[in-house]
């Protein structure tokens, strides 16, 4: 089997996200047998997407005539044959991720098999999900929420709890009390009215939803060491299941200094690449879940390295997902596969009904739980009408 084509494709929707336009892209490899394999670029939200759909473009022009089952030397001559490739960094990983899944799409497809059983097979029947991003509410994702009274807080968790999650995740900083968005500095030390209103906001939420559901904090890296120190030590009392990105990862050292004052599990990994890039935090032990995302981290080949380094350190594995269907169907088999894997992430913007209408299937969660796909491959593709909707670059 022989790599003919590939096509990078700009699945751009009308939703716009609190940053940006809602933009997941896709590359689609095809081959002299007709097996065509998909793979998401994951950059669908934030600035970053023209880079990614450019970066998979230059890519894309080292593939024709090689063998796709051989997703372990296309990925080294990805790393080692560009130049810029082994200086690592989101965009160009994104980029190398979409290719690596759909080279994975398009061996499970020739085996008859789905991507999972290639892996190792099943850990598990099925796979545990959380409400992701409740500051801009629950629902079908669409509303432009932005909750500020404590109480909206706590009527969202229970929105959530009531279509059947029991864990739930939420940032309760960076909604200032006017509704804006990160909008306000949250870096050096802290006054008692913001720690306070974000405390107020998460004590609603354990108030309403009682204590057997887990509460995951999520800090998006706004806050600095001593930010996150300071609230991570407020929040303590309220059982929280994680503290996700409460500082940015380019200087590992400091997750270590949180990690050794607050005394909650922390976590990170969306903005860390490749195995070079966890190294420090699994070695300095500062990470106890790692949040690897298969659609920037470098693909499934790159991802399930990661999480088999992870299981040595004790660290469990929560794939991190916003993107498309795509990235949903990846990420689903490989927490299949995983001893190590602790739950799923179910973003909000994964119920737009854009989202849920772009390919073949709709793989969602029932009462907190997703089924794991058994078609051959990843078992996603997109649909005729996304296609030709979409904006399509061709490289033979």
């Amino acid at each position: 089997m022989k790599i003919t084509s590939i096509d990078i494709i700009d699945v751009a929707g009308d939703f716009h996200s609190a940053t940006s336009r809602w933009r997941p892209s896709v590359v689609r490899i095809n081959t002299d047998e007709g097996i065509s394999g998909y793979g998401e670029i994951g950059l669908a939200y934030g600035i970053g997407a023209s880079g990614g759909i450019g970066m998979a473009h230059d890519l894309a022009g080292l593939l024709p005539g090689m063998d796709p089952m051989n997703n372990e030397a296309i990925w080294e001559k990805m790393l080692r044959k560009t130049f810029w490739g082994q200086g690592g960094g989101g965009i160009f990983s994104a980029a190398m991720s979409a290719i690596d899944i759909a080279l994975w799409d398009i061996k499970g497809k020739a085996l008859g098999v789905p991507v999972y059983k290639l892996l190792g097979g099943k850990c598990r029947e099925r796979i545990r999900a959380y409400a992701s991003q409740l500051q801009f509410g629950w629902g079908n994702g669409r509303e432009k929420a932005m909750l500020v009274e404590p109480e909206e807080y706590a009527a969202a968790a229970q929105a959530a709890v009531a279509d059947g999650y029991d864990a739930l995740k939420v940032d309760v900083l960076a909604m200032d009390e006017h509704a804006n968005w990160n909008q306000r500095d949250l870096k050096g030390p802290l006054s008692e009215r913001v720690i306070d209103l974000g405390y107020r906001r998460l004590r609603a939420m354990r108030d309403a939803v009682g204590p057997n559901v887990d509460i995951i904090v999520e800090m998006h890296a706004f806050t600095s060491a001593t930010a996150a120190i300071q609230f991570g030590q407020r929040i303590e009392e309220l059982g929280v299941f994680y503290y996700e990105e409460p500082v940015m990862p380019l200087n590992p050292t400091l997750m270590r200094r949180i990690a050794d004052r607050v005394n909650i599990p922390l976590a990170a990994g969306e903005r860390i690449y490749w195995r070079w890039g966890y190294r420090p935090f699994l070695e300095s032990g500062s990470l106890s879940v790692i949040q690897p995302d298969i659609c920037t981290c470098g693909g499934i080949t790159e991802v399930k390295k990661i999480c088999d380094m992870a299981h040595i350190y004790d660290a469990s594995v929560q794939i991190h997902v916003c993107g498309g269907p795509i990235s949903t169907a990846a990420a689903l088999h490989m927490e299949a596969a995983i001893p190590n894997f602790l739950i799923h992430e179910l973003h909000r913007f994964s119920l737009l009904e854009f989202n849920r209408k772009m390919c073949t299937n709709d793989y969602m969660p029932v009462n907190g739980h997703y089924e794991i796909p058994e078609a051959p491959g990843i078992g996603q593709e997109l649909t005729e009408e996304t296609i030709a909707s979409a904006t399509v670059i061709s490289v033979r």
